[in-house]
């Protein structure tokens, strides 16, 4: 019985660790890029200036019909 609850108590403190980790890492390490999931994934490499200007573009297009 005692190891049962020994091995609860092992896994409760490893899922506790992990996400405890997931935390830390959105929130406070700096070398992740991008947004706060850290993937370094594609929001990392949006050209915010070439989005700007194709909805502008779509802007004017939509005006002149």
């Amino acid at each position: 019985m005692m190891l049962q609850y020994l091995i609860i108590a092992l896994l409760f403190v490893a899922a506790t660790f992990y996400v405890g980790r997931i935390f830390w890492r959105a929130f406070f390490v700096k070398t992740a890029t991008g947004c706060a999931k850290g993937c370094g994934g594609a929001c990392g490499t949006i050209d915010v200036d070439r989005l700007q200007k194709t909805i502008e573009t779509a802007a004017a297009r939509a005006a002149t019909q």
